[in-house]
C-alpha cells in the first residue's frame, strides 16, 4: 500500500483510510471480518468521530480490534469532536477535554494519534482552543491535531493561539464535487465555478503544509447520491470512467480512486464502504497513475468546464 506523510510534522499513513461512520450497521462478526480484511491490506489508519453512531462506532471498533490479532500500537486512529448534533457547534476548552476523554473511554486507550475539529465554531475562543490541545499534548491523551471542514481564515485564527502544527484539514472531494478545484481554473469570471467557496483552501493547504483528507470521494453532493453507476445524472463521466476502468482492468470506483489520488497535492482519501468487494475496488486504484488528460477528461465529464 503506498503511504504519505501528513503534513510537516504527522506521521506516515496509508494514503487511503477506513472512515468508521457506518461501521455500526455490521453485525460483531462482519466487522471483525472488515477489520481484518483492511488491516491485512496494509490499511492501519482509522478515522473516527465522536458523533458516529452517537459514539457506537468508537465503543464498537474497540471491542473488535483484538479479535482481529492486531494490537492498538499496530494501527492509527483519528478521531473528532465539537458537533451537539442538530443543536451547536463547540470548540470550548472544556467540551474538548470532555470529548477526549469520552473517545478514549470508548476507544479503550490511553491516546489518540490524531483530533480534529470536526466543524468551524462561530463562538470560538481560539485562546481556549489552544490550552485545551496543550493539556491534551502534555497529557498524552492526543498526539497530534488538525481540523476538518475548515476555511483558511478559520485556520490562521486558529494558529494565531495555537503552538501545535494543524497537519490536516478534511474536506468533501469528488469528481463532482470538486469546486475547491474549478474556483481557481474559473479565476476572473461569471461562471457557477468561479465562486469561491472555501477561500481558496486547496491552494492554502499546499503553501502551509496541511495534508487535505477526503471525505465522501464518491459522492456527488452533500450526501445527495453517489455518482458511480449514476448514468441518469452522471451519464458523461460513468461512459468515461467504464473506458479508463476497461483501460487499466480495473472497476470505475478504482478510476475515482485513482483522480483524487492523482491530484500533487497528495490528499489522503476517507472512503466509507464496509463492503469488501468495494473495498478492494478501492484499493486497486491505488496503483493507478492517471494520465494528465484522463484527469481532465473526468473533471470534464463530470459538469466542470474549462474556461
Amino acid at each position: 500500500m503506498k503511504t504519505m506523510f501528513l503534513g510537516r510534522s504527522g506521521p506516515e499513513v496509508p494514503v487511503i483510510a477506513p472512515g468508521c461512520m457506518r461501521i455500526n450497521r455490521l453485525d460483531s462478526k462482519a466487522l471483525v471480518a472488515y477489520l481484518q480484511f483492511v488491516l491485512d491490506r496494509g490499511l492501519y489508519f482509522f478515522d473516527h468521530a465522536d458523533i458516529y453512531g452517537r459514539g457506537e462506532c468508537e465503543r464498537l471498533f474497540a471491542e473488535a480490534l483484538p479479535q482481529t490479532g492486531y494490537k492498538r500500537e499496530d494501527i492509527i486512529i483519528q478521531s473528532k469532536c465539537g458537533i451537539h448534533p442538530g443543536v451547536m457547534y463547540d470548540c470550548s476548552k472544556e467540551h474538548i477535554l470532555r470529548s477526549v476523554d469520552g473517545i478514549l473511554e470508548r476507544l479503550r486507550t490511553d491516546y489518540i494519534d490524531i483530533l480534529l475539529l470536526h466543524r468551524p465554531d462561530a463562538l470560538i475562543e481560539p485562546e481556549e482552543t489552544a490550552a485545551a490541545f496543550d493539556i491534551l499534548e502534555q497529557s498524552g491523551k492526543v498526539k497530534h491535531f488538525g481540523v476538518s471542514n475548515h476555511r483558511p481564515g478559520q485556520i490562521e485564527l486558529l494558529k494565531k493561539y495555537v503552538k501545535q502544527d494543524l497537519i490536516i484539514d478534511q474536506l468533501q472531494f469528488s469528481i463532482p464535487f470538486s469546486s475547491m478545484v474549478a474556483s481557481g481554473l474559473e479565476a476572473n469570471m461569471t461562471t457557477d465555478g468561479a465562486v469561491d467557496r472555501d477561500g481558496g483552501v486547496l491552494d492554502y493547504c499546499r503553501l502551509n503544509d496541511i495534508s487535505i483528507q477526503a471525505w465522501s470521494p464518491f459522492q456527488y453532493g452533500f450526501f445527495e447520491g453517489v455518482f458511480v453507476g449514476n448514468t441518469d445524472k452522471f451519464p458523461e463521466l460513468n461512459r468515461i470512467l467504464d473506458e479508463l476502468g476497461q483501460k487499466y482492468s480495473v472497476t470505475p470506483t478504482a478510476i475515482a480512486t485513482a483522480w483524487i489520488l492523482r491530484h500533487p497535492a497528495h490528499i489522503q482519501m476517507i472512503f466509507g464502504s464496509t463492503n469488501l468487494t468495494r473495498i478492494g475496488e478501492i484499493i486497486d486504484g491505488c496503483s493507478i497513475e492517471l494520465e494528465r488528460e484522463e484527469w481532465y477528461r473526468l473533471y470534464l465529464g463530470s459538469g466542470h468546464i474549462l474556461p
